[in-house]
């Protein structure tokens, strides 16, 4: 008894707050029926309610009252229509009917028709206080707290603790456990899971209850979705330092009552919860391919959405803020993978395009969604697009529309536009902006924030108003200005700084020091931090997200490079350094070693998890390493026979190799891929493809943002990583499944170290240490000017041209008058000409970033930007082709060795970024180095525990078939086919075993591990034949 007074005292205390004023519900039981009385109250009537029609999930008689009330006239033709049959009953029937065609999510926020009626079951709060008859339907909403609520005809006996019904319909099901009494959450859950008949009418999916919650003492947790032993819960806790603040799962400590009373308080309060069913929760239904016995079917896919705590709080935290202090502030959202982001958006976008001010005008004449992702990304756009609302309120702006679209949407009022940040460069001077507020939503605001396009965005949707009446002071500037400079040139000015008509609201897991400072709250001491936050750490302890570092390994690449040609060039130094990275990291050689590695990891451990649908993704550094990883690693499945694997490939544009010779062929992805069905993948279909069919996908700079595919297991990474890129690129394996378990991470590239301080500023919330100096860019700039590279009189000839009224031929005369520009660029030396690139492109970069903080009005610097925008397009850079320094470098020692595996464990700790160093003196080591000393630097580099036993077999064999005069007639008089299928295998086994015959231990591994045997005839054969395609002799 006790025990029971416990549990029942915690059900007694949020009934107490739900029947109370500010908790807005009234009390009842599940035997009471309430009828509306004229006075805008309801009466309880006993010996009805739900036991009137048991089972059935409806108290008729409380809908019936509350429609008789609210709709009378629609009320008084359907008793009419009904004739002598009891219009409750009917009533009941025609509902019942609509929920089981369209769901009981759209019957409560649309209502439903029958016979040309429409009624109304709910009644939501209005956006405007004008709506006086909306606002007194809202009040007779008749919303009741049911404590021991029987449910089932059959099982008379069984209760749920708490259901809240609103006007007779019941929306909320609670089931409570008390720690004191021995229970907890865990058999809240399993009491839903266990007890409760997912086919009783109240809990059949969207039928009758929108939101299951299991409840104790520390702990709340929400299913929208009854499935017996296949319920799915979700966390629905504040977080361990509270709602919107870094931390851990759980719920902070509350002084003053429950740690979950969140809930109650928040959540189900009744003015907090129509406003949840009203703006929030929807239906949403996704297509999925699936494979049934080797056939791909497509289904579709219900969930009933209702939005996660951080999800709730971030939301309105940012409209009420937006209410209180009208449009012209930034908010910084920096929610992890796993947050729902998409959604949170969604919600955000909708509400914030229908706010009116408390003198009832809208506060955004349009609410705007930009992505710089170039085609619209789909499940945004899907998202927002399949949201309630009003025909022609959402304007998409996607792929198969015109920037002249968006100028339309934009200049017409539409409410909500979502588009690609690109198209408002096109039309930025063409939108009348002039007294009009807009609220800019920014997904992924890591990136492409501070470049032209963003740029454009200001100088389309900026209220130049208060700039021009700044500009005032420094109108002087402009007294020798022409008009078409002025007029030109005060455009882009006064888009610059901050704007009274522009809100921002920027979500991003990893912000950038600019993003910070950008979208970010300034502190007291001038550091910035977000406005809310939903950390990687509480994300993964909630599940959200799996851990993408607990299974890490990494590799060493330990070799010697040496010169293979008898004198000693001088080279550039920077360019072939990079190149000779290139040549290490490209080697046939290397490339068969991971990619055996690759391949076994595959076949033992991916293709094994997640029911045997774990995918892999490999991740080079160039497009070029993607192609010859490709074909490395078929290569190395043709050799084993394993057909049984469907390899793809991912990259933009059209690349060559070097190894194929001049004339080779042209790569693209949709010319590589071939599909499960023999046929060609265009490009467009490679993440279905993969999806479905694929085994492991190798991408070069693409999918490594962006890209969600649950069944991504294993990442194999090629490249190296920093800061948000790593984050970005190695959380593509996190996203969950069911049967989804654990990932696996292999690193050819990056160490322990530089994947731990790449994730942790980033695990729990990102801060910006101190302030930009905006003062910073004119020594920059002076810099640029010591070099003589122009004079004024370029400027001005340059300016004149791109304001001048003057538009003919525009490109041609630019060039023209950078000519002068040309010639003296070219004429400093190399490490000048690279000092100079490398600051004017620093220098745009940091304006174009300092302009969005503040505005300078210095003409001066506005000339010199947009004269050298243009000749930055012009300045070459000294260009040394790999194959050069393929012909001149051999590979003598090579060895990949693990060196660390398990976890990499990141601390529970605020992350301090500082503004990034802008370096714009380093000096390159020298303008040319002898070769030697070149190839000496790389083998420092890559320097490791390296002995005789591990000399690359290639330099041995390769030089013993060069000599072999089967291998000089193939190649001379044979196809390629059959020197490799034929004449090679055998030259190479008795090159091979006159080698184990001199050097038995050296050798014994070549011939005791089959694939490495495969893998080196592999690479030497291939070797020759590229030799043979330069015509370098043997």
């Amino acid at each position: 008894m006790a025990n029971e007074a416990k549990e029942r005292n915690l059900e007694e205390d949020i009934e107490a707050f739900l029947c109370s004023e500010e908790g807005g519900w009234l009390k009842a039981t599940d035997r009471q029926s309430f009828l509306y009385i004229e006075d805008g109250s309801y009466q309880a009537w006993d010996d009805h309610g739900y036991a009137d029609n048991p089972g059935r999930g409806v108290d008729i008689k409380t809908l019936a009252s509350y429609v008789q009330a609210t709709q009378p006239k629609t009320w008084a033709l359907f008793e009419k229509r009904c004739g002598a049959a009891d219009p409750e009953r009917m009533f009941l029937k025609c509902f019942t009917e609509a929920v089981s065609g369209k769901g009981i999510v759209d019957v409560l926020k649309h209502g439903f028709k029958h016979r040309g009626l429409t009624f109304k079951v709910v009644s939501f709060r209005p956006e405007s206080s004008l709506n006086a008859k909306d606002a007194a339907l809202y009040r007779k909403n008749c919303l009741r707290c049911i404590r021991q609520f029987h449910y089932s005809a059959a099982k008379t006996q069984n209760t749920v603790d708490i259901v809240l019904d609103i006007n007779g319909i019941p929306v909320v099901a609670i089931e409570l456990k008390d720690q004191f009494t021995g229970q907890s959450i865990t058999d809240a859950r399993r009491q839903w899971r266990e007890d409760r008949d997912p086919r009783e009418e109240i809990f059949r999916f969207n039928s009758r209850v929108v939101a299951f919650f299991a409840v104790d003492l520390t702990e709340c947790w929400i299913a929208t979705k009854l499935a017996g032993e296949d319920t799915r819960f979700l966390p629905f806790n504040q977080g361990s330092n509270g709602a919107g603040e870094p931390g851990d799962a759980g719920n902070p400590p509350n002084e003053h009552g429950y740690m979950t009373s969140h809930l109650w308080e928040k959540v189900l309060q009744a003015d907090s919860l129509l406003d949840i069913l009203n703006r929030y929760v929807h239906l949403e239904v996704r297509e999925e391919t699936v494979l049934e016995d080797g056939q791909k079917r497509t289904c579709a896919k219900r969930a009933v959405v209702f939005p996660r705590y951080h999800q709730l709080d971030a939301v309105r935290r940012i409209c009420a803020d937006v209410r209180e202090s009208g449009p012209g502030k930034s908010y910084l959202v920096q929610h992890s993978a796993g947050s729902g982001k998409s959604n949170s958006i969604a919600w955000c976008a909708y509400q914030l395009s229908t706010m009116f001010d408390a003198r009832n005008r809208p506060v955004f004449d349009s609410v705007v969604v930009v992505t710089d992702r170039t085609v619209l990304d789909r499940q945004l756009q899907e998202t927002i697009g399949g949201k309630d609302h009003i025909a022609g309120q959402v304007v998409v702006i996607d792929d198969r529309c015109s920037s002249q679209d968006l100028k339309n949407a934009l200049n017409d009022g539409a409410r909500l536009i979502v588009s690609t940040l690109q198209k408002y460069s096109v039309i930025c001077s063409d939108v009348a902006s002039l007294g009009k507020t807009f609220c800019v939503i920014i997904d992924e605001a890591h990136s492409s924030q501070t470049g032209s396009h963003a740029e454009n965005l200001r100088r389309a949707l900026a209220d130049p108003a208060d700039a021009l009446a700044e500009f005032a002071d420094y109108d002087e500037q402009w007294e020798d200005a022409s008009e078409a400079e002025r007029d030109g040139m005060l455009e882009s000015m006064l888009a610059h700084g901050r704007h009274a008509n522009l809100t921002f609201l920027a979500f991003t897991a990893t912000p950038k020091d600019k993003t910070l400072e950008l979208f970010g709250i300034q502190q007291p001491d001038g550091s910035f931090k977000p406005f809310h936050v939903y950390s990687m750490m509480q994300a993964i302890r909630e599940g959200f997200i799996l851990d993408p570092l607990a299974n890490y390994v990494t590799y060493k690449e330990a070799l010697e490079i040496a010169k293979k040609v008898p004198d000693n060039p001088d080279c550039p130094t920077s360019p072939t350094l990079k190149l000779l990275r290139k040549y290490t990291e490209l080697h046939p050689y290397a490339l068969a070693q991971k990619s055996r590695i690759i391949v076994e990891t595959y076949r033992e451990v991916t293709r094994k998890k997640i029911g045997g649908r774990g995918k892999m993704m490999v991740v080079t550094n160039s497009r070029l390493a993607a192609v010859r990883y490709y074909h490395e690693i078929k290569r190395y499945m043709d050799s084993q026979g394993y057909d049984d694997m469907e390899v793809l490939v991912a990259f933009s544009g059209v690349i060559s190799d070097p190894s194929d010779g001049p004339g080779g062929p042209e790569y693209t992805e949709g010319g590589m891929n071939v599909g499960h069905d023999g046929r060609r993948v265009r490009e467009s279909q490679t993440k279905a493809e993969f999806h479905t069919w694929g085994s492991i996908l190798v991408v070069a700079e693409k999918y490594q943002t962006g890209f969600d595919e649950p069944l991504l297991h294993t990442l194999i990474v090629d490249k190296r990583l920093r800061r948000e890129k790593a984050v970005q690129t190695i959380c593509r394996i996190d996203r969950t499944c069911p049967g989804k378990n654990d990932t696996l991470v292999i690193d050819f590239a990056n160490d322990r170290e530089d994947i731990l301080k790449a994730f942790q500023p980033f695990y729990t919330e990102t801060d910006l240490c101190e302030p930009v100096d905006t003062d910073r860019i004119y020594p920059l700039l002076e810099e640029i000017r010591g070099y003589g590279v122009y004079t004024d009189e370029d400027v001005t000839a340059a300016v004149e041209i791109e304001f001048g009224k003057n538009r003919e031929n525009v490109q041609g005369r630019m060039a023209g008058v950078l000519i002068p520009g040309i010639r003296r660029y070219n004429a400093l030396d190399d490490e000048e000409r690279y000092q100079f690139r490398r600051k004017v492109r620093n220098f745009r970069k940091w304006y174009a970033y300092v302009t969005q903080l503040v505005r300078m009005f210095d003409r001066e610097m506005q000339r010199e930007y947009v004269y050298l925008g243009y000749l930055s397009h012009l300045l070459s850079a000294e260009k040394v082709e790999l194959g050069i320094v393929d012909q001149m470098v051999r590979l003598d020692y090579y060895k990949l060795e693990r060196t660390w595996e398990g976890s990499i464990e990141l601390a529970d700790k605020k992350g301090e970024i500082e503004q990034g160093k802008r370096n714009v003196n380093s000096m390159l080591d020298k303008r040319t180095d002898p070769l030697e000393e070149l190839i000496a630097r790389i083998n420092r580099e890559y320097a490791g525990n390296l002995t005789e036993d591990d000399k690359v077999v290639i330099t041995s064999i390769l030089r013993h078939s060069e000599a072999d005069q089967r291998v000089r007639d193939s190649l001379a008089y044979d196809d390629e086919a059959i020197f490799t299928q034929s004449i090679w295998p055998k030259v190479f086994g008795d090159a091979a075993m006159d080698a184990y015959m001199r050097d038995t231990e050296a050798y014994a591994s070549l011939f005791e591990d089959k694939a490495k045997y495969n893998a080196v005839m592999k690479a030497v054969g291939e070797l020759l034949l590229t030799q043979h395609r330069k015509g370098i002799d043997l």
